[in-house]
Parts: structure tokens; C-alpha cells; sequence
């Protein structure tokens, strides 16, 4: 295979037309209503987070005030959801939801997650509703450009590290899915869709999803043939634990590769284990494909579905049934996503409007490949 291509380094995706220093001032103003009488807090903006994520912002920085007479100092990650003019991702938002997953989280288990502050629901203050979490310290594996292209920490790591950051991460998995009573503790989740199970209501939510991306950009013949299949080829299961939706490496921090804080709680969703442990060895499949299209070695050995599977279940996690079904559904969902941001870049000036709609989904020949797998 030849390793003469490479990936374009100016590569740039915008996520948001809005001017957050503008709103520094506004910032001010509301955490002096949250502190102490006289805290008189100062924001300081840092830059926000390029290498990671495409469907909201997050913006970094620091805040100083006064209390009992003494100078304080924090440091935040502000969570902001996307605004309607710069082209969501998905139809609805709900940052409460990830606020109060993430707090209940880390009150319920040893998952490491942000410590979340404050949260401003209205949007009157910048414009969206945004929530403040404690920043941690650590580093993320890329995935704008993905890790899988090279010259990054984790592909130039030793193979033991690149293990144990594997293992340590299926573990989050197995201690998040064994919450007791989920349905009950994160009754808020369930999704608002017809369907006899939780599964059904997530494929429901994923067919309207669909439907409304499509509506601003085009079908694809691709996903509509997958849906068919999907509804068809429906489990019979009523498994319901907490899927953390978005299990990427591409959403922890890691120290001393190890997860430091478990991020980016978007997809969060009631279903079963397979959603979660199919999306971590489907997202880094679409990465590889990507490197192999680009004639470049990649990850090939790096979460394959086997190892990922038994490490699971040495952590803990209940026998997995198979994940052709789920890995089709999250290719779905990825296709889905690809609609959105190739809207995003259109209106942004950054492509062209394509004349096939499926030449923006970088994970096609993974789709084509499980429908022509399981016949459809």
C-alpha cells in the first residue's frame, strides 16, 4: 500500500458565526448573580476547541473573583449550544439533558466526568443556553484531522500504551452501563417516539432525524436502504442502560493514557450496551477507512471489534450479542451527520453544494460493505 498521500495541513471546518468575545462582558455580569455579594468576576477567554467535535461549541476559560475577602481563580469549559443560523446537527438541543447526565454521573459512579458549575438554560445571557464545567487537564486523541492520519501522541505511542488506553476506556463503558435502575434515574433521556422498546424509540428517533436532514440537502438512496433494513431486522431486546451515544476516544481526555474526563454527552440515550460498544469500534472503522482511501497505513489493529469485546466483558460488561445490527445504526447515524456538516460547510462558504449527497459520507464503504454482509 502506498504511504505518499497525506492529509491537507490547513484543514479547517467552521462550527459557529458567533463573536464570543462579545459576549466576555455578558459573561461578567452573570457569574456576579451566581458568586458571592461583591465577587466582582473577570473573565478571561482562551481559545476554544479545534481538533474535536463538529455540532456545538465549547469555549475555554478563566474566571477571578473575590469571596471572604480573598482572590479566587478557576479555570472552565464553557458547553454552548449551537445556534439555529449556523446549522445544528441535530433538530433538538438539550443542554439540561448533558448537564444533569453529567452531574448524576459523577455522583453515581467513579466514571471520571467534568465537575459541572453553572447552568444558564434561557439563553437571554449569550444568546444560547450554555453550561460551565471545571476544566481538566489532559490531552484528546484528534479527530479533525483523526488520530489515525499520523504524527500525533497517540499514534506514535508504543503499542502497550495504545492498549491500555484502550482497555481503560471500554472499562468507562462497562461501569456506565451498569448504573442500576437507568430508566428511572435517567427518565429525562427517553426519547419522545413510538416504539414498544427502547431500541425501537431510538430507531424511531434516528428514521426523523434523518428525514429533517434530508429535507435541506437530499436523500440518499444509501440510508434509505439501510433504514429499511434496520426496521425490518429490529432486535427483540428491552435492554435499557445509560449509553454515553457519542463513545469515541475522540471525546475523553487522557492522562498518562487513561481517561482523565469523559466528554461531549450530545447522544446520550437509553438503550442497549451494543449502541455504545458498536458506536467505539465503528468510529475508529471510519477513521481507518479514511486513511486506506488516502493510501496511508492508519490503526489497522487498533479497537477491532474482537479485543473490544473481550476486554468488555473482563470489565464487567454483560455478554454482548452480536453488533452487525448496531454498527449498520451508528453508520446511519455517521451518515446522518456528514448530511449536516456538509450543509454547515456549504453555508459557510467552505464547499460546493455536491451533486451526489453520499460523496460526503466518508464511512459509504463501510455501509456498503455490512449491507452486502447481511444481504439487504
Amino acid at each position: 500500500m502506498s504511504t505518499e498521500a497525506s492529509p491537507p495541513t490547513d484543514f479547517h471546518m467552521q462550527r459557529s458565526s458567533r463573536d464570543v468575545e462579545a459576549f466576555k462582558g455578558r459573561l461578567e455580569d452573570w457569574l456576579a448573580t451566581r458568586l458571592p455579594s461583591g465577587a466582582s468576576p473577570r473573565v478571561t477567554l482562551h481559545a476554544g476547541i479545534e481538533a474535536n467535535g463538529l455540532s456545538s461549541e465549547t469555549v475555554m476559560l478563566g474566571v477571578a473573583w473575590t469571596q471572604d475577602g480573598a482572590e479566587r481563580t478557576g479555570e472552565y469549559v464553557a458547553r454552548v449550544a449551537p445556534a439555529e443560523q449556523d446549522i445544528p446537527v441535530f433538530s433538538s438541543y438539550d443542554l439540561q439533558a448533558q448537564y444533569d447526565v453529567i452531574r448524576l454521573v459523577g455522583e453515581l459512579t467513579d466514571v471520571p466526568v467534568p465537575a459541572v458549575s453553572w447552568m444558564e438554560p434561557t439563553g437571554e445571557v449569550i444568546g444560547s443556553p450554555f453550561f460551565l464545567m471545571e476544566r481538566v487537564d489532559g490531552i484528546v486523541p484528534p479527530d479533525v484531522l483523526p488520530y489515525t492520519f499520523g504524527d500525533n501522541w497517540l499514534f506514535d505511542a508504543p503499542e502497550a500504551d495504545r492498549r491500555r488506553l484502550q482497555d481503560t476506556t471500554v472499562e468507562v463503558l462497562a461501569r456506565l452501563h451498569a448504573i442500576p435502575d437507568p430508566t428511572t434515574t435517567f427518565g429525562f433521556l427517553e426519547r419522545e417516539h413510538g416504539g414498544a422498546t427502547p431500541l425501537a424509540r431510538n430507531l424511531a428517533w434516528l428514521r426523523g432525524w434523518y428525514e429533517w436532514a434530508a429535507a435541506d440537502l437530499a436523500r440518499s438512496p444509501l440510508v434509505d436502504r439501510a433504514l429499511a433494513w434496520l426496521e425490518a431486522h429490529l432486535p427483540a431486546t428491552d435492554d435499557a442502560v445509560l449509553c454515553w451515544g457519542d463513545a469515541r476516544i475522540g471525546n475523553v481526555l487522557y492522562q498518562d493514557f487513561e481517561p482523565a474526563a469523559v466528554l461531549d454527552w450530545e447522544m446520550v440515550a437509553l438503550g442497549p450496551r451494543e449502541m455504545d460498544v458498536s458506536w467505539l469500534v465503528f468510529a475508529h472503522r471510519v477513521f481507518q477507512t479514511i486513511t486506506d482511501m488516502l493510501g496511508l497505513p492508519g490503526m489497522p489493529d487498533f479497537l477491532d471489534e474482537e479485543s473490544v469485546r473481550a476486554s468488555y466483558e473482563r470489565a464487567g460488561g454483560a455478554p454482548l450479542g452480536d453488533l452487525t445490527w448496531f454498527h449498520l445504526y451508528n453508520g446511519v447515524i455517521w451518515c446522518v451527520v456528514f448530511m449536516r456538516t456538509g450543509v454547515r460547510q456549504i453555508h459557510f462558504g467552505e464547499i460546493e453544494r455536491p451533486e451526489d449527497i453520499e460523496g460526503l459520507f466518508h464511512c459509504k464503504p463501510l455501509i456498503e460493505q455490512l449491507l452486502q454482509e447481511v444481504g439487504a
